[in-house]
């Protein structure tokens, strides 16, 4: 198997898994609150959706343009404090009473209330109050979609955040503030939008019971479609929330069942996979038929790329009609949008911001605050610290490793070659990791040490063999016997680098990284060691250089009873980032930095003895003094060579 089929088959298990083992609404209902928490989670926003109280939107008007059918406010609003967001608002003329509102999210588009104006000026003019927002990325105050897409901003996996969180929760603000109006009747909202804010629709819905109606356009496709069609590639990062519970965009549409839900979607889009929006649309359709409420989802299909179309314009229009205003009336008769640009507003009259956007904006920044980052856990005694790792290793068993198997296969140890230089035993091993997939160990054994022996297991990094391995035994003391491991990505199962940024992205995907693989791997080079009868139970040790050292350390923590953990050159914290092809620091995890970070990890592997070779970063004084308050049997040692360890 190669990293390729082992994603693809994966991401396969997740599609074919979802929506499945409800028979009745019953099934349902017992496990909705739970999914909806867990969708909740994937998007970063369970700390903003449990606020007791939402921060003021100090929702401010700069301008008003006046127009035959509607009024055209320009504002914006701030979704948490200076977290600005820009918009337009419709407003109908001649009201009769309150009136449904229509959130229209905006797609990737330059100028967005200026490309997409005419869907929310058709709404006004059929009578729904509209208002259009725009994203982070490409509205008035320009942020970051493309954290892994474009600047190798990996640490994103694992503070657990996406640009979709923020995105949805800019939108459940939105609609805090058409509640707030008084045109609007607050119990008839719906929202629509394409591409990305096709997406934004599926989630918003999903995430806001306010919500009545929706209609995604060009924003439909499953985990499957997006590894093994390989159209991730031309995703930005906002399409995804984190999935450490393995879900696919059927698990998403059943929080919003049994609401009204049109997907339209084109033929030959570049990127949304035609054959997996239907069978989306399958598995939702059976899952409304099952709530009783199967007239209430539809797919409309439009032939070209991606974009919209007049047949998916008008269905949209009439969906929203019948659902929100009890009206039925043909889609002649609603007629499309305006076509032609020259007949609406320009930018420039579109435009919220006079002159320069607030200084004091947190739109840029808002990646690195959005999420919160855990603080250093506070042990005073060895009752807490293990009270406190028990905790910890059973959060990110959920949170980071769900992905593990459940049922871990056999090992199916088999030794493929014995070698014999006179002074050494040598052993070539394979063992399964998992799903029939092989990894290599190279043991070597001192024949004049005693046994039970000692052994030192060493996960290679990026770009290192069994065969070129020399200079890490060269360094490995004498009196050890040594384990040199070929974690997937190293050896036999290397992959070019070529393909780094693909297998980072797509292994998110599928609830894992790259980097949660390789601890797998290791904990399973671990149980190796445990079967063989000659080496020392009590003193197995674990060796790790830069990349390799987050993951012996998760490797230790999860695993325990190690006797050593040796580092060389650690990195200093897992909230770092890589470089914009995938290559370096391939160290996330999912989730972690929520709960912990590798300085944490290592203080709370006491007694286990770590020893630094050479500097280690200042982050880990936090783990030396952890180790002294706590005392022996740990200890912390720092040497200028591994060869000096005893």
């Amino acid at each position: 198997m190669n990293i390729y089929d082992y994603l693809c088959l994966k991401a396969k298990e997740i599609t074919n898994r979802s929506l499945t083992g409800f028979e009745k609404p019953e099934d349902w209902k017992r496990v909705r609150e739970q999914r909806y928490n867990e969708f909740i989670s994937m998007l970063g926003l369970s700390e903003y959706i449990n606020l007791p109280e939402r921060p003021s939107l100090n929702t401010k008007i700069t301008g008003r343009i006046e127009r035959e059918k509607y009024t055209i406010y320009k504002i914006y609003y701030e979704s948490l404090p200076k977290l600005y967001v820009t918009g337009n608002l419709y407003i109908p003329k001649d009201m009769k009473g309150k009136a449904p509102a229509i959130l229209y999210l905006s797609g990737h588009a330059l100028h967005q209330k200026y490309h997409y104006q005419a869907h929310p000026k058709k709404f006004a003019e059929l009578g729904f109050v509209s208002l259009i927002i725009e994203t982070i990325q490409l509205g008035e105050i320009p942020g970051y979609h493309h954290g892994t897409y474009r600047y190798g901003m990996f640490n994103w996996y694992s503070l657990g955040y996406t640009p979709a969180g923020v995105e949805v929760w800019n939108a459940i603000r939105a609609i805090d503030l058409l509640q707030s109006l008084s045109e609007v009747d607050t119990n008839k909202i719906g929202v629509t939008g394409i591409s990305g804010g096709g997406a934004m629709t599926w989630y918003t819905a999903a995430a806001d019971p306010r919500v009545k109606v929706a209609a995604t356009v060009c924003g439909t496709a499953t985990i499957e479609s997006h590894i093994c069609k390989r159209t991730i590639n031309g995703h930005c990062d906002c399409m995804f929330w984190i999935n450490n519970y393995m879900w696919d965009l059927a698990d998403v549409g059943a929080l919003i069942a049994p609401k009204p839900l049109l997907i339209a979607s084109a033929k030959n889009d570049w990127i949304f996979d035609i054959e997996s929006v239907r069978l989306i649309y399958r598995k939702l359709k059976a899952f409304y038929k099952m709530l009783g409420e199967e007239d209430k989802i539809m797919l409309v299909e439009t032939p070209g790329p991606h974009s919209y179309h007049e047949a998916s314009r008008k269905a949209i229009f009439k969906w929203f009609l019948k659902y929100l205003k009890d009206i039925e009336v043909s889609e002649e008769e609603i007629g499309d949008i305006e076509l032609d640009f020259e007949k609406l507003e320009p930018i420039e009259t579109l435009t919220v911001f006079k002159s320069d956007y607030p200084v004091d904006e947190r739109v840029t920044t808002v990646q690195e605050w959005f999420i919160k980052v855990a603080d250093a856990p506070n042990i005073t005694s060895r009752e807490e610290l293990f009270k406190y790792k028990e905790y910890l290793k059973n959060v990110l068993m959920k949170e980071t490793f769900s992905a593990f198997p459940e049922s871990p296969e056999p090992l199916d140890l088999k030794v493929e070659l014995e070698q014999d230089d006179g002074f050494n035993s040598g052993y070539l091993l394979s063992f399964n990791v998992e799903n029939g997939w092989r990894i290599y160990m190279h043991l070597i054994k001192p024949k004049d040490i005693d046994t039970p022996t000692k052994i030192i297991l060493v996960p290679l990094n990026y770009g290192q063999t069994l065969r070129n391995s020399r200079r890490i035994l060269d360094d490995l003391p004498k009196t050890w016997a040594k384990a040199i491991l070929e974690v997937r990505g190293t050896g036999m199962n290397s992959w070019s680098k070529e393909i780094e940024w693909f297998l980072r992205r797509s292994s998110m995907l599928t609830g894992r990284t790259l980097a949660s693989i390789r601890v797998y791997d290791v904990i399973r080079g671990i149980e190796v060691l445990n079967n063989i009868d000659w080496i020392d139970k009590r003193k197995i040790s674990l060796y790790g250089e830069r990349d390799m050292a987050a993951v012996v350390l998760y490797s230790a923590f999860l695993k325990g009873n190690i006797n050593t953990v040796v580092l060389k050159n650690p990195p200093p914290s897992q909230n770092i980032n890589s470089n914009p092809d995938g290559t370096g620091n391939v160290i996330e995890m999912l989730n972690c930095l929520r709960y912990t970070d590798l300085p944490y990890i290592a203080g709370l592997l006491w007694p286990t003895r770590i020893v630094f070779i050479g500097p280690r970063p200042i982050t880990y004084k936090w783990t030396e003094e952890l180790y002294y308050k706590i005392g022996d049997p740990g200890k912390i040692l720092r040497l200028k060579r591994i060869s000096n360890l005893e």
